[in-house]
């Protein structure tokens, strides 16, 4: 097996301890991964901190220099990082409409090369006679980072480069379930950047707590569960971290009765199965007009039987659920929604072979109150409910303690947009869902968290303001 260290203060660091990683395709152990200390982490924060004197001091068009010497290496290693990601999170490589690793990975050329050209330029708000006043952005230290298992090397990307850009110095933890991939591509590009500027620990819940409460950290960006995203904004409270917190979602969608079937199921299906529905801006709850009902559910049906589930081997559709703990909460979903009386129109069962498969699964006639509606199932499994009231739709749509994420269907584009401005959510989609850009700011509102990611916006919240007013005469 490829053994893998950490990246502290510039140099590979191994542990005497380490965990297993494993193929959520076999369940079989694939590589073990360091387990980091206390010691550890206090070590990659130190050397952060000492950076950050000189990093911060570098000029926007050295970081931006630099920043696209990152993208080039890792564009140079995309199918080794490809086959890797692909092994230890379970996507294929190519997958349904091209939205496997590859995309992955292209995915994060986008993010950087995009980030790389982004300016906080000094703005000045008077400049007479009596004063100039310019406000200045500043970088904030030490940047926290930590990341999910369904995107591990385009949400570490999405975490770091901003930071980085800005000239703050970076500590991340990959999630536990797969740190492979993002190990790897640290070590690819340590050399294009000073020791310290960039450091990865990799271990438990326990290191992700110890960022947290870490007195030395000034932010921290994290995407991940709300109930995590809890527990990081308290553990903050000890120095005032700055937070980007971007957190669970459960995306509804309204499905108005002059909506063009066949030209909406295809994207309907997609940004609710992208990724096997393991991503946090997709489509999960399907609201439909009645009149139109029985026709959108068969036509997200007949997609769904038209796809196949299996190891990346198979060039499947779709792969595994990453691991065992999502695996059994969707199998707890579709079993509360039949006990419920839902109707299955496809999958509702895992398959019978080892891995943590579960087929592309849409149901129907499914009640508000049942758990698949309520909960976020994280998964390939749709709930489609119908409505006759567009009024009632809107209500239960906005219904949640969630806010990431919404959208509206229909031939008529200002009625469309006039209803999906009324969505509680951080972005609304009219006739599309989950797609996102580097340009565009995306978070959330209510339980999905707060701050924002992406384009200058974005960029901003990893500065702090500072104000200069020069008096004159």
């Amino acid at each position: 097996m490829t053994e893998y260290s950490m990246l502290i203060n510039g140099q590979a660091v191994s542990t005497s301890e380490t965990f297993p990683v494993l193929n959520p395709a076999t369940e079989q152990v694939i590589a073990h991964s360091p387990k980091a200390t206390q010691q550890h982490l206090d070590d990659a924060v130190a050397a952060a901190r000492a950076a950050f004197p000189a990093w911060s001091a570098t000029s926007s068009d050295e970081r931006k220099a630099i920043i696209h010497k990152i993208a080039d290496r890792i564009e140079e290693n995309m199918g080794e990082l490809a086959q890797l990601l692909s092994m230890e999170q379970g996507k294929p490589m190519e997958g349904f409409a091209g939205l496997g690793a590859g995309f992955e990975l292209g995915g994060c050329l986008a993010w950087i090369r995009y980030t790389a050209e982004l300016e906080t330029p000094v703005e000045v708000i008077q400049d007479n006679d009596d004063a100039r006043i310019e406000v200045h952005r500043k970088a904030l230290g030490v940047v926290g980072s930590i990341t999910p298992w369904n995107y591990p090397l385009l949400i570490t990307f999405w975490h770091i480069i901003p930071g980085l850009r800005t000239g703050n110095t970076i500590v991340t933890k990959p999630s536990e379930y797969t740190p492979l991939t993002v190990l790897r591509a640290m070590h690819l590009i340590s050399d294009l950047l000073p020791p310290g500027v960039l450091n990865v620990v990799t271990g438990m819940g326990d290191v992700g707590a110890g960022i947290s409460a870490h007195s030395d950290i000034n932010k921290i960006v994290f995407t991940g569960s709300t109930a995590t995203g809890k527990r990081i904004m308290e553990a903050s409270a000890c120095n005032l971290k700055r937070l980007t917190l971007e957190l669970g979602g459960n995306d509804a969608a309204i499905v108005l009765p002059d909506t063009d079937i066949a030209a909406a199921a295809g994207k309907i299906f997609a940004t609710a199965m992208i990724n096997n529905g393991q991503t946090c801006a997709a489509l999960k709850r399907l609201y439909v007009h009645e009149d139109i009902y029985d026709d959108m559910c068969n036509a997200l049906a007949a997609i769904a039987s038209s796809v196949t589930t299996g190891p990346a081997s198979e060039n499947p559709d779709f792969g595994p659920i990453q691991n065992k703990m999502q695996f059994d909460k969707v199998c707890a979903l579709a079993e509360d929604a039949k006990a419920a009386g839902a109707t299955f129109m496809t999958g509702g069962a895992p398959l019978d072979r080892p891995g943590y498969f579960f087929p592309v699964t849409i149901v129907r006639d499914i009640e508000e109150q049942t758990r698949l509606v309520q909960e976020e199932p994280f998964g390939p499994i749709l709930p489609v409910i119908k409505f006759s009231d567009v009024e009632d739709a809107l209500a239960r749509a906005n219904n949640s303690s969630s806010g990431l994420g919404g959208s509206v269907w229909s031939s008529d584009l200002e009625k469309a947009q006039a209803l999906a401005a009324r969505l509680e959510c951080g972005t609304a989609w009219v006739n599309n869902h989950a797609m996102i850009q580097p340009d565009a700011p995306f978070g959330g509102v209510k339980q999905s968290g707060f701050g924002v990611e992406f384009g200058s916006y974005g960029l901003e919240e990893y500065t702090s303001i500072q104000t200069m007013q020069i008096a004159k005469g």
